[in-house]
């Protein structure tokens, strides 16, 4: 399975969106979104709540726990 940072990286590319949009969606700089795909930093709870709500995914997808995309309602 991918790892939450693998995932979403193919998830914001397959949205055929950049670094610095996803920063804003999660008030932070492009710089700040790129740690959490690196591995320089940590997803936040609160973050991977917006995620699934602006990409409509269940976390369980988000973090690599499932294969199969499900809407987070």
């Amino acid at each position: 399975m991918a790892s939450y940072r693998e995932r979403m990286r193919e998830v914001r590319e397959d949205a055929d969106l950049t670094q610095a949009e996803l920063g804003k969606i999660l008030d932070k700089s492009q710089q700040g979104y790129n740690h959490i795909e690196a591995g320089r930093a940590e997803l936040k709870i609160d973050d991977l709540i917006k995620l699934c709500k602006f990409y409509n995914l269940s976390a369980d997808y988000l973090i690599g726990l499932i294969d199969k995309k499900k809407s987070y309602k």
